[in-house]
């Protein structure tokens, strides 16, 4: 079969993104490739259990539902696993009833070059490196964090997706002025430019491509609802309000936090994941809903 992927939103995510694969991958460090190589032919036939970034596949899945059939989203599995270890994978894959049905296996060597060759919007990974590299090849990225708690519940019926504002849907200009000369300096030169619009940041095309979709889904409600969850606050609001018209894009839900925890907001929301620059901002959230790290100059 010869078929380009022309979808308007195509997903990477690598296998330990996917699913819970935590102990193999201390094994393969301990013990080496090998052991790691026999263990997964040995328990090919064990289902794996899902990963942080199983849900939001799921939800992303689900939407094609709504959409026609020159235009479905498409999940790609990015793995460093060879095609010998990869069949317990695959086997998790076809349990839990994915549609799945593309990957890319490099035994090891980057993923990077494919994820150009495979058209990938937004790749999700469990290693940090991975990412960074990822990000410096010029494709929206992040580190997703362990599944959170037993207790997160999410929407079953709409795929839902919360992003943190500077350094990811929008660039970080503003937020070096805050890291750099302070909360006052900030403000002021929000406010002084609160008619420009702030410059992308490496989520911005993901969050065009989500409000794409949603102006051409004719249901009620929408299956996709979007939130943007920010430390910002009157007066700093006006700008983020002024670009997000300019570029036409819908958010459903925005929350003007002031610079208090995000934490209650997104298990509020449900959010299948929650993108943001800060280790800080996402290390209590990630015990309740998913999260991923976008890589900044803040990287950590």
């Amino acid at each position: 079969m010869n078929q380009a992927l022309n979808s308007p939103l195509v997903i990477g995510i690598s296998s330990r993104a996917l699913f819970d694969l935590k102990k193999e991958d201390d094994l393969y460090k301990a013990e080496g490739l090998e052991a790691y190589t026999q263990y997964q032919i040995k328990h090919e036939d064990s289902i794996l259990d899902v990963g942080a970034g199983f849900p939001l596949v799921k939800a992303i899945l689900k939407l094609n539902e709504f959409l026609p059939n020159n235009n479905k989203s498409e999940v790609v599995l990015m793995s460093k696993n060879n095609a010998d270890t990869s069949l317990r994978i695959f086997n998790s894959i076809k349990h839990h009833e994915l549609d799945i049905t593309r990957a890319a296996l490099t035994s090891g060597e980057s993923l990077v070059p494919y994820l150009e060759a495979y058209g990938v919007d937004l790749y999700l990974s469990a290693t940090r490196s991975d990412v960074v590299a990822a990000v410096n090849a010029g494709v929206a990225a992040a580190f997703i964090y362990e599944p959170p708690k037993a207790s997160f519940n999410p929407s079953s019926e709409q795929l839902r997706i919360a992003f943190d504002g500077d350094a990811v849907i929008f660039s970080e200009e503003s937020e070096n002025i805050y890291q750099q000369e302070g909360l006052a300096a900030f403000l002021k030169h929000e406010e002084r430019n609160a008619s420009q619009p702030l410059p992308d940041g490496p989520f911005a095309k993901l969050l065009k491509t989500l409000s794409f979709l949603q102006s051409n889904i004719h249901s009620e409600p929408s299956p996709i609802r979007t939130a943007l969850v920010t430390a910002r606050n009157s007066p700093a609001h006006e700008r983020v309000i002024r670009t997000l018209r300019v570029w036409g894009v819908r958010v459903d839900e925005v929350f003007f936090l002031g610079g208090i925890p995000k934490t209650e907001i997104l298990r509020a929301f449900r959010a299948h994941i929650f993108f943001d620059d800060s280790h800080l901002n996402l290390l209590n959230s990630s015990k309740h809903v998913p999260c991923a790290q976008v890589p900044s100059s803040r990287f950590e």
